[in-house]
């Protein structure tokens, strides 16, 4: 049984892929601060298949330990899915310092250590390995949360440089969404900026946790083997065009 590293795993997308995975016949070791949706999550799957981690991710010792932590346990894993992340929807002039340094931890700094202390690790057995960071097309089109789309476009830059830094065992792919429903991320967007995205959609199927969740894990796995480097928009065809 493969084991995959799923962050922001409570909750969204994150708690989607968490059950996808098990589905699929993943063991999957689960971080997220919400220690309450862990409780709901460990609730639901035995130990055989779901391992649970609190963890604060705009904290730099868990961002700097984490890795280790698992590697404790577990003499090798598989995958690890970056899917932990901020959004505010505000201003870039409403940010505090504090908030500043939050988002840049939670949305890069994390992703930056998780990924290169994973692929430390993996890349001595000579075995293929993968990671799926979470972008957004944000990080393509802008945001009108500066902070956010400024962190999601660096997702996507720390993305295609690891397909080379990792390269030839551990391959890293981006899932890039758009506006995603049933979320906790959905009603702190703007109405205008809900809008635009629903405007420019093409499929009208609105895009929930789950469908996200489907490419993540089909991204992940070894039917695309040959794909590194690349960002896989999951947008009903609104971005880019």
């Amino acid at each position: 049984m493969n084991k995959l590293i799923v962050t922001g795993a409570a909750n969204g997308i994150g708690r989607a892929t968490v059950e996808k995975a098990i589905q699929a016949g993943y063991f999957v070791i689960a971080a997220d601060k919400d220690a309450e949706g862990l409780r709901a999550l460990n609730s639901r799957y035995g130990v055989d298949v779901l391992e649970t981690h609190v963890a604060d991710f705009s904290d730099n010792a868990v961002i700097k330990g984490f890795i280790a932590q698992v590697y404790e346990r577990h003499a090798t894993v598989y995958g690890l899915v970056n899917n932990a992340g901020i959004y505010h929807g505000k201003s870039v002039y409403a940010y505090t310092d504090e908030q500043v340094d939050e988002i840049l931890n939670v949305n890069l700094k994390a992703l930056v250590y998780l990924s290169k202390d994973f692929a430390e690790r993996e890349m001595k057995h000579e075995a293929p390995r993968s990671i799926v960071n979470i972008a957004s097309v944000a990080g393509e089109v802008g945001s009108c949360d500066a902070l956010y789309g400024a962190t999601k476009a660096a997702v996507i830059g720390l993305t295609k440089a690891n397909a080379w830094n990792f390269a030839p065992f551990v391959r890293v792919n981006a899932v890039s969404p758009a506006l995603i429903h049933e979320t906790a991320i959905y009603d702190t967007i703007p109405e205008y900026r809900r809008a635009e995205y629903a405007r420019q959609e093409i499929l009208k199927d609105p895009i929930l946790p789950s469908g996200v969740a489907e490419v993540i894990v089909l991204l992940i796995g070894e039917s695309l083997r040959h794909m590194t480097g690349k960002v896989i928009a999951v947008d009903n065809g609104a971005y880019p065009r």
